[in-house]
């Protein structure tokens, strides 16, 4: 296809308006007009904030995976995957196998909680089974799986020396490793599709907003979403909706495709995106532990806004009961990341504090640019 579309690689697209999408590629700025879009721009980890959480040496868990598989890097000599994701145990074998000493898996999900999910997973026995394999693959290779685990700090003066869990039955457990991978799950890349005009809608099990869109991914007439930036699924998922977008876009330009190819790549997404669903059971967001986070913890790190810092300004007269209002009061979520990782623990946060349903709290508004640009930016791309 290379004589058919320009192909812009290692390009960001930082801004959408009016039919034009803003990018930056090599240091220089460009415009790019458009009459239809598809935004496929995936997910990232979704992270808890702990004590320590900030040393270096502490990863996202689809961070350390990239290292790894990208450029032949671990993360560190000792290493503990610490979470509540699927990806903990793949990604930890990834670690394994490739000779890295994994210091511990810690989930904090009680495996009686995933046992009791399992009913909810009918439609992805393979996907379970390889987890499965997974787990005791490492269980072969020595590595300490510890599920229900709450983690209380990552220690260390200049970097991680350690971990420091409440584990169930154990008490205080003390883990020594110089990194941590963590990962709660995934959240959806969805600033380009709010910057061009997409609704959006609150998902109760995901705990997160979405883009509203049709089964094809159809958000608005010349706008389409497609894989997890539009709703989790996975990436099977991501391959069968992806297809469906394009099939809109010719369809909505007088050339449709046959109905039984739009009915199995509905029927293929739809069954991939309840198999999500069911995980988010099986691997649970541990909202209580965002409840709980004592008041020195870092919420936001591009600001240091700390859970005290946010307790602090709900209490205040007047004070916010709105995430977006909590951002002009005292900065959390306007730095550099502009609330990418900061923004769903803080509403978390206020809707603990106030008893606040999360839908209430509402989400961070996207603001251009979606992610910071190098400099200087001159000329056309």
């Amino acid at each position: 296809l290379g004589d058919r579309i320009d192909y812009r690689r290692e390009t960001l697209v930082w801004a959408v308006e009016e039919g034009r999408l803003h990018l930056t590629s090599g240091g220089k700025a460009g415009i790019e007009p458009y009459d239809a879009l598809i935004l496929a721009t995936g997910a990232t980890d979704r992270i808890l904030p702990i004590l320590g959480w900030t040393l270096p040496g502490v990863f996202a868990l689809g961070g350390a995976q990239a290292l790894l598989k990208g450029q032949g890097c671990a993360i560190g000599r000792q290493i503990v995957f610490c979470g509540s994701s699927p990806l903990l145990y793949l990604a930890a074998l990834q670690y394994a196998k490739s000779g890295a000493q994994v210091a511990a898996v810690v989930d904090t999900t009680p495996f009686l909680r995933k046992a009791a999910a399992l009913p909810g997973l009918a439609g992805g026995w393979r996907t379970v089974g390889r987890g499965l394999s997974y787990m005791l693959a490492l269980r072969r290779l020595g590595v300490e799986i510890i599920h229900g685990a709450r983690p209380m700090e990552i220690t260390g003066k200049d970097g991680v020396e350690g971990i420091v869990l409440d584990a169930p039955g154990r008490g205080r457990v003390a883990i020594a490793c110089d990194a941590v991978a963590l990962g709660f799950g995934l959240r959806p890349e969805t600033q380009l599709a709010e910057l061009a005009g997409a609704s959006f809608r609150y998902d109760a099990d995901f705990r997160q907003w979405f883009p509203v869109a049709d089964a094809d991914g159809r958000c608005l007439d010349a706008l389409y979403v497609a894989g997890d930036g539009g709703a989790i699924g996975g990436a099977d998922a991501a391959e069968a909706s992806g297809a469906l977008a394009a099939h809109a876009v010719l369809a909505d330009r007088g050339r449709p495709a046959p109905g039984d190819v739009i009915a199995r790549l509905r029927r293929e997404v739809a069954r991939w995106r309840l198999f999500q669903r069911g995980m988010t059971a099986a691997f649970a967001w541990p909202m209580a532990l965002v409840a709980g986070l004592d008041n020195s913890v870092p919420v936001c790190r591009c600001e240091n806004v700390t859970a005290g810092d946010i307790r602090e300004t709900l209490g205040l007269d007047l004070g916010p009961r709105e995430v977006n209002r909590l951002k002009a009061l005292n900065r959390c979520g306007m730095g550099r990341c502009q609330g990418r990782f900061c923004g769903l623990s803080a509403a978390e946060l206020i809707g603990a504090e106030l008893k606040l349903p999360l839908e209430a709290v509402g989400r961070l508004r996207a603001q251009a640019p979606v992610k910071p640009l190098s400099q200087p930016m001159v000329g056309d791309a």
